[in-house]
């Protein structure tokens, strides 16, 4: 599978949590980190965003958003948290 980084356009991507997900994610990887690195550290950064997620609820949604953004670059919404 190629794993190579595609642009997304962050500013269309509504939640802030999710937006700075997928930026951190892309930044990342643009710079060497691999995949499993990046990933920890994105599930990181939304529970920061939201202290109340447990961990596996934090790895789904970081997952289904580079999915959804990065892998398959749909331009849709994703399903996610409530918050804006």
């Amino acid at each position: 599978m190629d794993h190579r980084i595609v642009s997304v356009e962050n500013s269309r991507i509504p939640r802030k949590c999710e937006r700075a997900v997928i930026t951190a994610y892309q930044e990342l990887r643009g710079v060497g980190t691999s995949d499993v690195s990046a990933f920890h550290a994105c599930t990181t950064l939304y529970r920061i965003h939201h202290p109340e997620s447990s961990l596996n609820e934090a790895r789904r949604l970081v997952s289904e958003w580079i999915d959804h953004h990065v892998i398959q670059r749909r331009p849709g919404p994703t399903n996610g948290c409530e918050c804006d």
